[in-house]
C-alpha cells in the first residue's frame, strides 16, 4: 500500500503564475451566421469543447461563444442543427481575461460565473482560450500535453 499524504512531490519547474502560461494560442473561431452544425463540425475536428465568434468587422474582438452544452441543450430541445444559427445562441454576455489575469483570478471568475471557458485578450484582441482544465494542470503539477493544441 502507499501512502499518497507522505509523498515528496517532484521536483518540476515552479508553477506558472499567469493565464499568458498556460492559455492555449492555437484557437477555432467561427462567423455568427454559420449553422450548429458546422459548429459542431468545427469543434470534434478541433478537439475544442468550445468557440469563440469573431465581430464582423475586424475579425479580432470576440462577440460570443458557443460551447458543446450549448449545441447538446438545442438538441435535446428539439433545434434542427442545419437551421440555427450560432447568433440565436451563443452566450454574448462574455466574461474574459487578459494574458496578465492570474490563474487564481482566471478561477475564481470560472467559479463564480459557473463558466469553464475564458477568451484571453490582449490590448483588446483575442490571442488565446483557457479554460478550466489549463488551470487546474498547473496547480495538480500534471505532465503530458494537453487534449487540444
Amino acid at each position: 500500500m502507499i501512502d499518497v499524504s507522505t509523498q515528496q512531490p517532484s521536483s518540476s519547474p515552479p508553477a506558472p503564475d499567469t493565464v499568458a502560461e498556460v492559455m492555449r494560442p492555437a484557437l477555432t473561431t467561427v462567423e455568427p451566421d454559420a449553422h450548429l452544425a458546422a459548429a459542431a463540425y468545427l469543434m470534434k475536428h478541433a478537439g475544442a469543447s468550445a468557440l469563440v465568434i469573431l465581430d464582423d468587422d475586424q475579425g479580432k474582438r470576440p462577440i460570443g461563444l458557443i460551447t458543446k452544452t450549448d449545441i447538446v441543450d438545442a438538441v435535446a430541445d428539439g433545434q434542427d442543427v442545419n437551421d440555427v444559427r450560432i447568433r440565436d445562441l451563443m452566450t454574448s454576455d462574455l466574461t474574459f481575461c487578459t494574458t496578465t489575469t492570474s490563474i487564481r483570478t482566471a478561477a475564481q471568475s470560472m467559479l463564480a460565473g459557473r463558466i469553464r471557458h475564458l477568451p484571453v485578450l490582449h490590448h483588446g484582441e483575442l490571442v488565446g482560450m483557457v479554460d478550466i482544465g489549463d488551470l487546474a494542470r498547473p496547480s495538480l503539477q500534471v505532465d503530458g500535453p494537453s487534449r487540444r493544441p
